[in-house]
């Protein structure tokens, strides 16, 4: 079984027992979660979503990503105007257990 699923603004495609890493949410390790905003299941496409379509999946960790540099300059001006920041995206590891 196969499904698209909606979260945190992103779509993935999923089957059971894959791993995704999605945008953080607000759940703990070992934590059961659901998606109710299922876009497509073995072929069959909502509109938008499927009526009474759950995927369900288990948090394995959360994290943060690694770290990118952002480097902002303006050419021509010396007054602070050079700027170096580093960010880290925060992450959920989730693994697809069931499709329903």
């Amino acid at each position: 079984m196969n499904a698209v699923i909606k979260t945190g603004g992103k779509q993935y495609y999923v089957t059971e027992g894959s791993v995704i890493y999605i945008e953080k949410i607000d759940a703990l390790e070992n934590d059961v979660v659901s998606f109710d905003e299922v876009l497509m299941k073995d072929g069959q496409v909502g509109n938008p979503y499927i009526k009474g379509a759950t995927v369900e999946g288990k948090v394995i960790k959360n994290g943060k990503g690694k770290k990118i540099k952002v480097y902002k300059y303006k050419s021509k001006s010396n007054k602070s105007n050079r700027l170096t920041q580093g960010h880290r995206q925060p992450y959920t590891k989730i693994e697809i257990t069931k499709i329903g």
